[in-house]
């Protein structure tokens, strides 16, 4: 990713009205407190407001983020959310992110560290004076939506939105083979890609159907001939490098926009939301 795209994503959130932030406090796997850097961009106004956590992919915050958290913020904001976005990889090692690492050794960028920064970040949103603690949402992209499933899986969060997450993988009752049942704290929508050959759609579609057939709140929608990515500005193209559990030999993955799927997401987004987190249009 270039760096125009960083400066696309710095650009989207100052469109919007800033409140300064030291970052949040996240605890580790051991117990111990950690700092993370986090962005935070708020309507203008007193508020109270509904908020959502939004969790960055692979690609970080960095000068290659993908850009899509910027451009979610920017839509969210302009509908009356406060943004959260805390970056899980500059601090930890990783400033331009780990979409080329297989098996990152540092446990910090796991998904599961991931997820207790979600919460992290759902605990420091509750603090401030212009959010109401009650309608917080948790959004993701890609590793970002695999990370929001997974912080699903615990309660405090009013509404999740995953976009393009891996399914196949063990989440609480859920197993790697596609068998058992996915039980979310709260509702959950999963946009994917049906052309999507990094995270594929079929996972998810099972989990969602699972999770339904069992009474939970889980609904998916898959745009035909979306790539991984869908919600960049960015051309479809092929990598080689990028880490591909999904692939035969381990590599190689397809990214890039998709117009109607970006649409018809930041429709099926704002209604969800609307819905769960009780915004008026």
């Amino acid at each position: 990713m270039t760096a125009r795209l960083s400066a696309l994503f710095l650009a989207a959130l100052a469109l919007q009205a800033c409140a300064a932030t030291d970052g949040i406090i996240t605890t580790r796997q051991d117990g111990t407190e950690e700092r993370i850097p986090a962005r935070l961009v708020k309507p203008e106004g007193q508020g109270p407001f509904p908020a959502v956590v939004m969790l960055h992919d692979c690609s970080g915050l960095g000068m290659y983020s993908s850009g899509a958290p910027g451009r979610w913020a920017d839509e969210l904001v302009r509908r009356g959310y406060v943004i959260l976005v805390p970056d899980s990889f500059i601090t930890r090692g990783y400033p331009n992110g780990v979409c080329t690492e297989p098996s990152p050794s540092n446990p910090g960028v796991y998904t599961v560290q991931r997820a207790r920064d979600a919460h992290a970040a759902l605990a420091h949103l509750r603090t401030l004076p212009f959010v109401d603690g009650a309608r917080i949402g948790v959004m993701g992209g890609s590793h970002g939506g695999s990370t929001t499933l997974i912080a699903d899986l615990r309660g405090g969060f009013a509404a999740a939105v995953a976009l393009y997450p891996r399914c196949a993988f063990p989440m609480g009752g859920w197993r790697a083979d596609l068998t058992g049942v996915y039980r979310p704290a709260s509702p959950l929508l999963i946009l994917i890609g049906g052309a999507d050959d990094w995270t594929p759609a079929e996972p998810c579609r099972r989990l969602a159907d699972a999770s339904q057939k069992a009474g939970f709140p889980v609904s998916i929608k898959i745009y035909p001939g979306a790539h991984h990515s869908f919600d960049s500005d960015t051309p479809v193209r092929y990598v080689a490098t990028r880490a591909n559990i999904a692939s035969p030999t381990g590599r190689g993955a397809t990214t890039g926009g998709n117009p109607e799927a970006w649409a018809d997401s930041i429709r099926e987004v704002n209604a969800f939301f609307e819905r769960h987190l009780s915004v008026k249009p």
